[in-house]
């Protein structure tokens, strides 16, 4: 399995998104420009330019015609995918750190970091069809809780917001009143900050990954934990197999302490987790520095990693990855 290298960024990358088709890839970075790419090939189709500092997540519409991406600048913008026209922005009074299309793109969860006396917050804006009807104001506006909430996205039929963060609680909101539903209990949940969060397929569960060297597998709707994958380092970023019960980890130390140690001992690889049994099946290796993203592609053909080293890996599986026994 030979990996793509793509190179685009100058400073590291905090997150990649494939479109549902799987034929592009979206990543962000902290060098201000989103940017998209053929997800086959990794040849470099675009930049989205406009932000004014580094650019925490992104996600884009159904049909790929809509990105929206939430920056350090205290802004989120809805961008056209196809010209990469800047078509609106939201302000916020912080930066804004997760950004999630609701099922059908009417909707979006922008979430805002604590900032001053200001906590952190999630907000839920329309998104209009037709540009010309958008709105800055928000439909909902959640106070969060102490500290950053990293990554929130929304639940089953729209009708929670599931969110994880720094004190390390995985809570689900209803979307209509605000109302806080479950919260994940101590005993059971992460002990350090919840860096990612990410939705299986089908949306029936969804994984975390956290700096206390875990990742945990949730169900949705009840916020039971399912399943534990332990590794030796902080995770950062976590994906699940769209095809195979395959759960991919990656992360390494703080990009403070990187420089002391050689790249092998570093361990920047993407671990393979099976999601059944817990065990480590593989790594793929290659970053020299922590891996801050991971995307499956749709069609869990291939999957991509983006580290602290700036690039972005694209790795196509080999035949014999689909047939690996346990």
């Amino acid at each position: 399995m030979r990996p793509i290298l793509m190179k685009g960024h100058e400073r590291p990358l905090t997150f990649l998104k494939y479109n549902r088709d799987g034929d592009l890839l979206f990543s962000c970075a902290k060098d201000h420009n989103p940017t998209v790419w053929f997800a086959d090939n990794g040849e470099r189709l675009g930049t989205y330019r406009g932000h004014n500092g580094a650019v925490w997540c992104c996600d884009v519409s159904r049909d790929s015609t809509r990105l929206v991406t939430g920056s350090a600048d205290q802004t989120a913008k809805l961008w056209n995918v196809q010209t990469g026209q800047q078509l609106f922005t939201f302000n916020f009074d912080s930066p804004a750190r997760s950004v999630d299309f609701s099922v059908g793109d009417k909707l979006a969860v922008i979430t805002t970091d604590p900032f001053m006396e200001l906590t952190s917050a999630l907000h839920v804006k329309r998104i209009s069809r037709d540009i010309s009807d958008q709105t800055a104001e928000s439909l909902l506006v959640l106070k969060g809780p102490q500290g950053r909430i990293n990554r929130a996205v929304w639940g089953p039929l729209n009708r929670t917001i599931i969110s994880g963060g720094e004190d390390a609680i995985i809570r689900i909101w209803d979307s209509e009143t605000g109302k806080l539903l479950k919260e994940s209990d101590k005993e059971t949940g992460h002990k350090k900050t919840i860096t990612s969060l990410v939705k299986s397929a089908d949306g029936s569960h969804f994984l975390t990954g956290s700096l206390d060297k875990s990742a945990r597998l949730w169900d949705m709707r009840t916020l039971t934990l399912i399943k534990t994958y332990v590794t030796e380092r902080p995770v950062n970023a976590v994906a699940m197999s769209p095809l195979l019960d395959h759960v991919v980890i990656g992360g390494g130390q703080d990009a403070s302490a990187v420089t002391t140690t050689d790249h092998r001992a570093g361990k920047f690889e993407a671990k393979f987790f099976d999601k059944i049994l817990q065990e480590e099946i593989g790594g793929v290796k290659g970053h020299f520095g922590p891996i801050n993203a991971l995307a499956f592609n749709p069609d869990g053909k291939s999957f991509s990693s983006g580290g602290e080293d700036g690039y972005v890996r694209l790795h196509h599986f080999d035949p014999d990855y689909f047939n690996i026994k346990i």
